[in-house]
């Protein structure tokens, strides 16, 4: 078989256990009593850590779904538990990392040293305290990573510039180029690949049944990030983009399939990244 059509076949097998494994979990939240996850606490060698923060008082959002089977208040949740769940579930599958449950906290949790991979979505809402930025320059510092997603526009991308500002004085956010170690740490992520990837608002149903992608006007996804003193990148900014719908919907027969695998690539490179360098 040519390797083309090995990669195809391979690609295709990997979405499909995707899917198949979180629909058994939509199965499993779905028919239960809402609090159940596929994960039992246990330690383990990686943990996805969603990071918790204030709303700014402008943007407060109040209880409420904050994706199809959680609820909860801010905008720190946004896609949670599903997406933190179902990508978890990717990563055993696809790699040989050994997968402990997701876990969410505060930035000034003292656990938040024993983890070197926190994501944080919904970065142009938050509202960071002195005491959190000191903390989060520490654990960046310090060898930690940060993987930003889900935010949209100049205003939103401004309060995160200012907030990093903060974090991080005199270190710039650059884009990242196709060449940087990122992009290569395990996929091998090119230029055609830093596409837009869709939140499920984005998508409409043709007249013919198919799905179409709608990108919202005036928006281009980037891929950027802020490297350390020791030239070490840090952080890992998805701007205009939606990555975590990518992992909360890889269960939806209606969302992209190839957007799913292509979220699932740039993740996996981030946590390899953050457990290497």
């Amino acid at each position: 078989m040519p390797r083309v059509l090995r990669y195809l076949a391979s690609a295709a097998a990997a979405l499909l256990l995707l899917a198949a494994l979180a629909l058994a979990q939509r199965r499993l939240r779905v028919e239960g009593s809402g609090d159940q996850s596929p994960f039992s606490p246990r330690e383990g060698e990686f943990h996805f850590i969603r990071t918790e923060y204030v709303d700014l008082p402008e943007f407060s959002r109040g209880f409420g779904f904050v994706s199809r089977f959680g609820r909860g208040r801010g905008w720190w949740l946004q896609d949670w538990p599903d997406a933190d769940e179902h990508f978890s579930v990717g990563i055993q599958r696809l790699t040989r990392i050994d997968i402990g449950e997701p876990r969410h906290f505060g930035l000034t949790d003292d656990k938040l040293f024993d983890y070197p991979w926190i994501y944080a979505t919904q970065v142009g809402y938050w509202d960071l305290s002195d005491a959190e930025t000191m903390r989060l320059r520490e654990y960046l510092l310090r060898g930690g990573f940060l993987v930003v997603d889900d935010f949209w526009g100049p205003q939103e991308w401004e309060i995160f510039r200012q907030t990093m500002e903060r974090v991080l004085p005199n270190h710039t956010i650059t884009d990242l180029a196709e060449s940087d170690p990122l992009m290569h740490v395990l996929y091998d992520i090119r230029e055609k690949d830093r596409t837009f990837i869709p939140g499920s608002r984005h998508l409409r149903r043709a007249a013919n049944g198919s799905i179409v992608v709608v990108q919202p006007p005036g928006t281009a996804p980037a891929w950027r990030g802020m490297f350390d003193d020791h030239e070490r990148l840090s952080i890992a900014v998805n701007y205009q983009t939606d990555m975590a719908d990518a992992w909360e919907f890889a269960d939806v027969p209606y969302y992209p399939a190839p957007m799913t695998l292509l979220a699932y690539h740039y993740g996996i490179n981030y946590i390899v990244y953050s457990m290497t360098h």
